[in-house]
């Protein structure tokens, strides 16, 4: 059994607790009903009621407001699990790279088209574009840079995050590249 650590400090009616990353949620409330707001874990507010000295408690789970996640359209096979067990991240990444190339690189497609042009390298030595479009550029500027990307993610949410990353990614380029002729 591995070592836990976990530690938490009152502020009025708040509670911060803290594990061993740092913060990882707030609390309000006590004894037979509380509402717990996450930091530093993945999912939404949790509201638990109970019957203090009985054992008898219910929890319940909101969920989380997800309006920036991962849009319709190309995005739409994505994998939308919440929680993985464990040795499950790798599965998720593979399934996620699939999916960009199957939708965003196919063959004809506008992806497929960008990284044989070489018209993202070319857009990148160009020099005028802003810092942040070109590390965004950076990262779908060969299919080897976007596979290094997304499988560098260290958890889920992480490895959605780069994806629509890759995808945001490749329409930007294309927008670009419309625009350059």
């Amino acid at each position: 059994m591995g070592f836990r650590f976990r530690r938490s400090a009152r502020l009025g009616p708040l509670r911060f607790n803290f594990a061993k990353g740092g913060l990882s949620s707030i609390s309000v409330g006590g004894r037979g009903a509380s509402f717990n707001i996450p930091v530093s874990r993945s999912g939404g507010p949790r509201t638990t009621v109970g019957l203090p000295g009985t054992g008898l408690s219910w929890s319940g789970e909101h969920a989380p407001d997800r309006t920036a996640a991962l849009p319709a359209g190309p995005a739409a096979g994505l994998p939308n699990s919440r929680r993985l067990r464990p040795g499950q991240l790798d599965a998720l990444k593979q399934s996620l790279l699939a999916m960009l190339r199957q939708e965003l690189f196919a063959p004809g497609s506008t992806g497929e088209q960008l990284w044989d042009h070489g018209l993202v390298s070319r857009l990148l030595a160009d020099g005028s574009l802003p810092a942040r479009t070109s590390g965004l550029l950076a990262l779908i500027e060969t299919p080897e840079a976007m596979e290094a990307y997304v499988l560098r993610a260290q958890g889920q949410d992480d490895a959605k995050r780069r994806a629509q990353r890759c995808i945001t990614a490749v329409q930007e380029a294309a927008r670009l590249a419309n625009g350059w002729g």
